[in-house]
């Protein structure tokens, strides 16, 4: 297992460098400028001070090569003294990757808005994988009855309905009409007091609700797929014959391999927890990463725009790998030789 996975992590480099380099040629030709938003009287020349500041004057290879530094040396040794106080190399010259909007570093703004994106979209994402397992089991277990009907029309109406509809209808019913959650993410508010957390609770609930409910219609259609694909194959008659009970059969046997299929879409799908669900934190005002993605790409600010790419990018390959490693857990045929 430990041989597999330093292979598949090696194998994760050379993969890691392209995808760095696609992001960052396909963003660096586009025709962005970051002395665009200036003001009409800032003279030619301090512009093009400015661009060379940022080290738009050389070619785009070396600009490429100090990005992965800055990305792969510099910050994670600056996160390194700031966390823990350890100090390697020169720390007053080290450059980092800056936002042309705001001109502090990159990873600063993904640390701040990262708290937000996870209360939110995290709680949401794991809500609605403890709301599909279940109504997916149920749901093959009673295949054809009322509640699997309804269950499957739910299930339709969630994943088929987009989730921005989804928000401005909760907003206009819960919010305006019956005042009973705030329509705007207060991302200042501090829990100093019981009422500050019932408010934080209150104004959780509608964006919460909303990816919950389209996470949940996702998994809970492939889980009573699942289930029906074991329910009926030999090994299953197999345990039943010998006297298990059907609640053993179950947990022991048909979840096992159901989840199989279900690992992989968990895994895929944690990722776009840090990336935040776009269009909702923009509906709710949810100051998280999915806005600061928005606000980067409306803004024409590349290098923003490039680290929060290549990041997501990142957690896609390591959470393939975490999925690969899951899948010898529950499915004892698969080895790792």
């Amino acid at each position: 297992m430990i041989q597999y996975i330093i292979r598949r992590l090696l194998a994760a480099i050379p993969t890691l460098l392209v995808i760095s380099f696609v992001i960052f040629a396909i963003l660096d030709l586009a025709p962005n400028d970051p002395t665009g938003n200036l003001p009409m009287t800032v003279p030619p020349e301090v512009r093009e001070q400015i661009r060379i500041s940022l080290g738009l004057d050389q070619p785009m290879h070396i600009r490429y090569y100090k990005w992965l530094v800055q990305f792969f040396v510099n910050e994670p040794l600056n996160i390194l003294q700031h966390s823990f106080g350890v100090t390697i190399g020169d720390a007053e010259n080290r450059t980092r990757i800056l936002s042309w909007a705001t001109r502090s570093p990159v990873i600063d703004l993904i640390v701040e808005r990262t708290p937000q994106t996870l209360w939110v979209v995290g709680l949401s994402f794991l809500f609605g994988i403890l709301i599909a397992i279940p109504i997916g089991i149920v749901q093959a277990y009673r295949q054809y009855s009322l509640f699997d009907q309804i269950g499957t029309f739910v299930a339709m109406l969630g994943f088929s309905v987009p989730t921005f509809f989804t928000g401005v209808v909760a907003i206009i019913l819960f919010s305006v009409q019956l005042k009973w959650f705030p329509m705007i993410y207060d991302t200042t508010l501090e829990i100093t007091s019981w009422d500050n957390f019932v408010l934080q609770i209150k104004q959780m609930i509608m964006p919460v609700t909303v990816l919950a409910f389209y996470q949940a219609s996702q998994l809970s259609r492939f889980m009573r797929a699942a289930i029906l694909d074991n329910l009926n194959l030999d090994y299953v008659r197999t345990a039943r014959s010998k006297g298990r009970s059907e609640n053993a059969v179950l947990m022991i046997h048909v979840l096992r391999n159901s989840l199989i299929p279900i690992v992989t879409l968990i895994a895929l799908g944690i990722p776009t927890i840090f990336g935040g669900a776009i269009i909702t934190e923009q509906i709710f005002r949810v100051n998280g990463l999915g806005q600061l993605l928005i606000i980067a790409i409306e803004g024409a600010d590349i290098p923003t725009v490039q680290t929060l790419t290549f990041l997501f990018a990142i957690l896609i390959v390591l959470f393939n790998l975490i999925a690969d490693v899951l899948y010898g857990m529950l499915d004892p045929r698969i080895r790792y030789d």
